[in-house]
């Protein structure tokens, strides 16, 4: 299955959800729909995402798995936070 696109091909700017659909029994919902915040990460921050989670969200076990540094993957993790707050910020904004 492709993965699910966040910004938009032609300008960047971030993509919003029109349709959802149940494969099962048919149904449609149309309406405009905001994507949640961790989709609206990077393919590569969401991956770290997850092996943080792997690594039962141990900074240390993270640096160890990744061959990083403590502080290189504290300052990414920390980044990451930031793009999320930023997010809330701007969904916070809007209402």
């Amino acid at each position: 299955m492709k993965q699910l696109p966040t910004l938009c091909p032609s300008c960047s700017g971030m993509l919003a959800v029109k349709r959802l659909f149940c494969e099962r029994c048919g149904t449609q919902v149309d309406g405009e729909f905001q994507l949640p915040p961790l989709p609206q990460l990077s393919a590569e921050d969401q991956g770290f995402l997850l092996q943080f989670l792997r690594a039962d969200a141990s900074l240390k076990e993270l640096a160890r798995i990744l061959r990083l540094s403590y502080p290189t993957v504290r300052n990414r993790l920390d980044a990451i936070i930031e793009q999320l707050k930023q997010h809330e910020s701007k969904k916070k904004e809007k209402k």
